[in-house]
């Protein structure tokens, strides 16, 4: 399925990470995806993002959207005919907007659960709370930081940013077995910010039954701020 270019702001982008045992997310993932791993850990977590002026390419910014958005999404690696690829497969998505719900899965790529999002923002300091009638639960508060916490997998926010920039492919289930929506993010401007994490909790990554005590843990987060991006559709990929 391909979707026309969509162009517009990420005015407020957080994504926490999990450092998780690659045996763990061997289990979740589907063909043909397989955990990347950043010292021999695979990488999970959450993006909440905040769009603003969302429109197809082709429209001025007055006539886009607001949205707030989350996504829980895990890095992968996957081939075809003999290259390596990366990206992010994307378990769930939850979105503010009901237009992007109706749409999903239909005209936006991924199914979409239409959640209720409170947010607060102050003097750098975040708080992001995301709930939805199906019991999903994310809560993520923080402030801006000098650097990343100890014990990360990555030694520098270049380190961590190189990787999460590569990370701009994801592809989303589908009601349809074996395929799966892709899109591209191209950023304008890529940049971010590292950031104290006070609480990050998600209802996934705490569901025990499907990671084991001690399997997740929290490794760093992420800001990116007033970043112009375009949304581009991919093919399906089908297994």
């Amino acid at each position: 399925m391909r979707i026309p270019v969509m162009r517009g702001l990420i005015d407020r982008r957080i994504l926490v990470n999990f450092r998780v045992d690659p045996e763990v997310l061997s289990r979740l993932l589907p063909p043909p995806f397989r955990p990347q791993l950043v010292q021999g850990k695979g990488m999970a977590g959450i993006c909440l993002i905040r769009l603003r002026q969302l429109r197809p390419r082709w429209l001025p910014a007055f006539a886009g959207i607001t949205s707030e958005n989350a996504a829980h999404r895990i890095a992968v690696e996957w081939d075809d005919h003999g290259t390596t690829h990366s990206g992010v497969y994307i378990p769930r998505r939850d979105s503010s907007s009901l237009l992007n719900c109706l749409a999903g899965g239909r005209v936006f790529p991924g199914v979409h659960h239409h959640s209720h999002f409170e947010v607060r923002e102050a003097d750098g300091e975040y708080a992001v709370e995301v709930t939805n009638v199906d019991g999903t639960h994310i809560a993520v508060a923080g402030r801006l930081a000098a650097g990343l916490p100890g014990g990360s997998v990555f030694d520098s926010v270049a380190a961590a940013s190189n990787f999460f920039s590569k990370g701009a492919i994801g592809y989303s289930a589908t009601g349809r077995l074996g395929e799966y929506d892709g899109l591209e993010l191209r950023s304008f401007g890529w940049h971010v910010e590292p950031l104290e994490v006070d609480c990050a909790e998600s209802s996934f990554f705490s569901n025990s039954s499907i990671f084991p005590a001690g399997s997740a843990e929290f490794d760093c987060a992420l800001l990116m701020r007033q970043i112009a991006h375009e949304w581009h559709g991919l093919d399906t990929l089908t297994c």
